[in-house]
């Protein structure tokens, strides 16, 4: 993390950043049963600033939480408006957002946790292009983990856990060690499924593919970038494909809230396209990013508008 910023809201208050502090005895760092999101917020244009797809994000929050049994001693309005409210108290026009949801220190410390207490803490923080500034023009180089995704009765693949999360990292370190930018890892069958925190699409022949959402996690960016491209006319697959399908593929891309719309340009050391992003990425990014800082009405809904 490259920033900070001066408050976090914690369990209904705001604190500063330094006190929002946890025991070494709490549940979820032991055993990592919480739940997270990623938000962003951006500057929009004419003034003002908005969090994208804030209620979606919301949602999922609590279907997380709900899939792995926490009671969230809050509400989504509530959420919502501390969101809101933290981005304010650190002045912050444009950020990433972290709520997380976690099991606290109580009388119980084995994997049961008991009627240990549910937390809930919202950080926010600048920060800039995930995969590096060049990475949404030049694209980024990735290879094919060695660790595999989640099979959907092993981990809660819809539910955005923290544990399910050391897969990601241990895919992540080895992709980061061997040289490359980002690891692609496949589903149990060997299919491929997505990188270590992003969904993946590819484009041959114009028709843009992405894997079903099987054992993969429904992204927020990806629902979002399944509608513009089909506002923009284009052919739409969602159907599981294979590695090699993505060597040969005109286009690659990965897409979250921290990545956006990162380009792929070499998988496995196989040049993909012309080496850099593509018509179909560029179309993406350019009606992405209007959207999200308000210069197309017809997204306005995804919009959540505040004032510093």
């Amino acid at each position: 993390m490259a920033a900070r910023s001066d408050f976090i809201w914690f369990d209904g208050k705001l604190v500063g950043w330094d006190q929002a502090n946890v025991h070494v005895m709490t549940h979820t760092l032991h055993y990592g049963l919480g739940v997270f999101e990623g938000i962003r917020a951006y500057e929009c244009a004419g003034g003002g600033s908005a969090v994208f797809r804030l209620k979606e994000h919301v949602d999922r929050l609590f279907d997380s939480a709900k899939i792995v049994e926490l009671a969230i001693p809050f509400t989504r309005e509530q959420i919502t408006s501390a969101i809101v409210e933290t981005l304010r108290a650190n002045k912050m026009a444009a950020g990433y957002i972290r709520p997380l949801v976690f099991i606290g220190t109580g009388a119980s410390m084995g994997v049961f946790p008991g009627k240990n207490p549910v937390q809930v803490a919202i950080a926010t923080w600048p920060w800039g292009a995930y995969l590096g500034a060049d990475a949404l023009d030049k694209g980024i180089r990735i290879c094919t983990s060695s660790f595999t995704r989640h099979h959907v009765n092993v981990m809660m693949t819809k539910a955005k856990v923290c544990g399910n999360y050391v897969n990601s990292v241990l895919a992540k370190n080895e992709a980061l060690a061997d040289g490359y930018d980002e690891a692609l890892l496949l589903d149990p069958s060997g299919y491929v499924a997505e990188g270590s925190g992003e969904n993946v699409f590819i484009v041959k022949n114009g028709i843009i593919k992405t894997p079903p959402l099987t054992a993969v996690l429904p992204g927020v960016t990806r629902d979002c970038l399944l509608t513009l491209a089909r506002d923009l006319g284009y052919e739409i697959s969602e159907h599981r494909f294979t590695r090699d399908e993505m060597y040969v593929a005109d286009e690659a891309f990965f897409s979250g809230t921290a990545a956006e719309i990162t380009p792929i340009r070499e998988l496995d050391r196989r040049t993909i396209g012309e080496g850099h992003a593509g018509p179909v990425a560029k179309s993406l990014q350019t009606a992405f990013f209007k959207a999200v800082k308000g210069e197309n009405p017809k997204y306005a809904a995804w919009l959540h508008r505040y004032t510093l």
